[in-house]
């Protein structure tokens, strides 16, 4: 008693591939479907705008590139600008805490540089008028 042979499977043909897509969210108005990426394989450039914003971006390619490759350069620019710019900015917070730190220590001058009258000069002078006008008795 043999086992029943089984049906034999019809060969499937080639397996389609998947284009990948070249229109994309745009990073800075959010806009579904309004990147599109043109590539320039013979001058190994790559192309990326905006139809809502106008938002450009240029980027080196090579014959292994895809429209998904600019886009991921062009995330990776916008990510490497974000932080540069945040360094940056806590790096300016940073010296306007120590120049405040510096210049609370230092003493104030109301005088103008190089003004010699006015060196020395008390601007506030209301809280001595009465201890020195005072009557004695």
């Amino acid at each position: 008693m043999g086992k029943r042979k089984k049906a034999a499977k019809k060969p499937t043909g080639p397996r389609k591939k998947e284009a990948l897509s070249t229109t994309f969210q745009c990073l800075f108005c959010n806009h579904e479907d309004s990147v599109t990426v043109k590539m320039e394989k013979k001058l190994g450039v790559g192309h990326l705008q905006c139809k809502v914003c106008g938002q450009t971006f240029q980027t080196g390619i090579n014959y292994l590139s895809s429209g998904v490759d600019v886009y991921a350069d062009w995330v990776d620019a916008c990510d490497a600008v974000a932080k540069e710019a945040s360094n940056a900015s806590s790096a300016t917070a940073k010296e306007r805490q120590r120049n405040a730190r510096v210049s609370s220590r230092a003493p104030r001058q109301t005088a103008a540089a190089g003004d010699g009258e006015m060196d020395g000069f008390i601007e506030d002078d209301e809280v001595d008028a009465e201890g020195e006008f005072a009557d004695d008795g």
